[in-house]
């Protein structure tokens, strides 16, 4: 008997020894690309309890590419392309893009086809004014800003995906993009009813939370102020409360998406994150 267990036990490590190793993960890397810039003349909208009147700053609009081996997502598109090469007043904002991701997106080998995934933030026009360039790729967007977007004055950004030509995935919650934690659409609403910030694990650099619009610049993050223009208050805290939450346990790379200090926390275009 302990013959036949030991001719089992050798018969085991041979076929353990057999076994391919482990699969090296896919190639993960991330862009940081310029997709314009906002001059706020009032930046008090930018709180619902009067912490700056008075106050302007001036804001970036960032998006990113990220790739996951052969795949690559965009997340979020900037503000709309007609706008390169020119600076346009609205309102009591100033909006300038020098270059289009497309052309940016070139610079670096990648031709628009080839993005798969477009992965919006939320709803506002700063984030999908391009995202038409990119009709091949699956839009991912929460179910709600969908809904607003395809209801509303902005449906032209986004025409592809609402007229039914392009597929769009509509996001519940959270969302693993690629199916092995690397890269995740994470639940944030209150800023709009769909709002998601994303969780970017990369390799070297270590996990990294790109906000969305959960927050708009770095006096924000300390002072919980939240925009006059959100659609719900107390989920925008919510939002906060477990971002703060996550970026704790993670030990993550926090980056503001329209913070102009929060640029330098990324390797400047073209070089990637990795």
């Amino acid at each position: 008997m302990i013959k036949q267990l030991t001719g089992l036990a050798v018969a085991w490590l041979a076929l353990a020894g057999m076994q391919p190793p482990p699969a090296a993960p896919p190639p993960l890397q991330m862009w940081r690309l310029d997709c314009g810039t906002v001059q706020v003349g009032n930046l008090d909208l930018f709180s619902d309890a009067f912490l700056y009147a008075g106050q302007r700053k001036t804001l970036t609009d960032s998006c990113y590419l990220i790739r996951h081996g052969e795949n690559y997502l965009l997340w979020d598109t900037g503000l709309p392309g007609e706008l390169a090469g020119k600076t346009v007043p609205m309102g009591d904002m100033t909006l300038t893009v020098t270059r289009t991701v497309a052309d940016q997106l070139r610079q670096i080998g990648v031709a628009p086809d080839q993005v798969n995934f477009v992965g919006i933030s939320h709803r506002h026009e700063d984030h999908i004014g391009q995202a038409a360039d990119f009709r091949k790729a699956t839009l991912l967007i929460g179910s709600e800003d969908f809904e607003a977007i395809r209801k509303g004055d902005s449906a032209r950004r986004l025409a592809p995906w609402i007229d039914g030509g392009s597929r769009a995935e509509r996001i519940d919650g959270d969302h693993d993009v690629f199916g092995d934690g690397s890269v995740v659409m994470l639940f944030m609403p209150g800023h709009t009813e769909g709002h998601h910030s994303l969780l970017v694990r990369l390799p070297k650099l270590g996990p990294v939370l790109l906000t969305g619009d959960l927050w708009h610049f770095t006096e924000n993050v300390g002072n919980r102020g939240v925009p006059s223009f959100n659609t719900n208050r107390a989920d925008t805290l919510a939002s906060m409360d477990r971002f703060d939450a996550i970026a704790r346990k993670l030990k993550a790379k926090v980056v503001i998406q329209h913070e102009p200090a929060d640029i330098a926390k990324l390797p400047p275009f073209p070089q990637a994150a990795q």
